[in-house]
């Protein structure tokens, strides 16, 4: 009998070669002491810091690959909670690999077919739940209390401009700055704040760009977004805030024909709520709040909040090439279009990637529209028959 093993460590710190190789002997002496029982080919599937209460592992993957493969007609494993701490993944895995013919077996709680013994392992199925839960909330109080103290810096990616130390990368007395990133920085935050004339972000963009500066990612192109979380945030005025946003559902899509994604967005949460860290300042106070009441000025100039036309369809036409949304765009007085954002996005164009479609006569499109809508109100069969329609796959952008 061809027999696979299977071992995991949760966190990285636990990354050494005892514990896996503890499991790893563990699982070959039993096999060895079966006399039916014989390794598989690569017989070790392991999972090297990752989480049991994810099934998103690539040990664990590959394991349930070969399974469905035959390669395999046993997996040991040392015991359930090296599976899956959540109840119902533990369930899944086992009942996915007992469909395909592949037996699961635990070293410290053997498992049976008895009813009792099957009750056992779903209650220490959601005991494992239960203490992963209470490993992460202690995890997470401590967390807080050391960023309350002022021991632990918020991020573990260290903002452009900024060095994290190499043996505690979080520790905040050791954050250090970066000297030309923060020359860049300092450039940035003197351009914005000019008086006179104002400049935009984009002009600041098209400055970093011509100049060959890599952005924070390094690419060539810096782009409006890059520009604005640089001055929008307050560590380079000395302080950094851990909690300034929480986990919300998204309530907005870029684009109608765009994938949804995860549907899970970021909200701000009251400042009253936020933890301050102490860091090394590269901008003064004053010219960071500078830059922070010019960015307020220009948000009632932006395009997203003109109100001075009307456009019917406001936030809803997409471009059927590209599939960005399509903004409504007043190019002189009488003559309104909705117009592709990657035709108009200046980063896109730069890269060669500028959208061909062309603009949309916003009064004809609206007519349009409005008229479609008016005729499927008043023949509701004709609102039935474009739905069945749509359903099988009619409603394409082409069409």
């Amino acid at each position: 009998m061809e027999v696979a093993l299977y071992a995991r460590v949760s966190t990285t710190r636990q990354q050494y070669p005892q514990p896996i190789a503890q499991q790893r002997e563990r699982l070959r002496a039993h096999v060895m002491a079966q006399p039916d029982w014989h390794l598989a080919e690569a017989p070790l599937y392991s999972a090297d810091g990752y989480s049991g209460a994810k099934l998103n592992r690539p040990g664990l993957d590959r394991l349930r690959d070969r399974a469905a493969m035959a390669a395999f007609e046993r997996v040991l494993i040392t015991a359930p909670d090296r599976l899956a701490r959540n109840e119902v993944h533990q369930m899944l895995l086992i009942d996915e690999l007992t469909q395909r013919g592949c037996q699961v077996e635990f070293l410290e709680r053997p498992m049976s077919h008895d009813p009792h013994e099957q009750l056992l392992l779903q209650i220490r199925g959601a005991v494992a739940e239960y203490e992963r839960t209470l490993i992460a909330a202690r995890m997470r109080r401590g967390r807080h209390a050391k960023l309350r103290s002022g021991q632990l810096l918020p991020w573990a990616v260290a903002p452009y401009g900024y060095l994290l130390d190499a043996e505690p990368p979080r520790d905040p007395s050791r954050l250090r700055i970066e000297p030309v990133k923060a020359a860049v920085v300092t450039q940035i935050f003197a351009w914005y704040s000019e008086p006179q004339p104002p400049v935009r972000l984009y002009s600041v963009a098209k400055r970093l760009s011509d100049a060959q500066v890599p952005t924070p990612t390094g690419k060539p192109r810096w782009n409006v977004a890059s520009v604005r979380g640089i001055l929008r945030s307050p560590v380079y005025a000395g302080t950094a805030y851990s909690g300034r946003t929480r986990p919300a559902p998204a309530r907005h899509r870029k684009s109608a024909l765009r994938p949804v994604g995860s549907g899970a967005s970021q909200q701000p949460t009251p400042p009253e709520e936020w933890i301050a860290i102490p860091v090394p300042a590269i901008v003064s106070q004053a010219t960071f709040e500078a830059a922070q009441v010019r960015l307020k000025r220009n948000i009632p100039l932006a395009r997203r909040n003109n109100t001075a036309h009307d456009y019917l369809l406001r936030g809803l036409v997409s471009c059927g090439r590209c599939q960005w949304a399509c903004p409504g765009r007043a190019i002189s007085p009488g003559y309104a279009y909705y117009s592709c954002r990657g035709r108009t996005d200046a980063l896109r164009a730069a890269q060669g990637e500028r959208c061909p479609a062309r603009y949309a006569p916003a009064e004809a499109l609206d007519a349009l529209v409005w008229q479609d809508l008016g005729q499927g109100l008043r023949e509701p069969a004709l609102g039935t028959h474009e739905l069945q329609r749509a359903q099988g796959g009619a409603g394409l952008p082409h069409a």
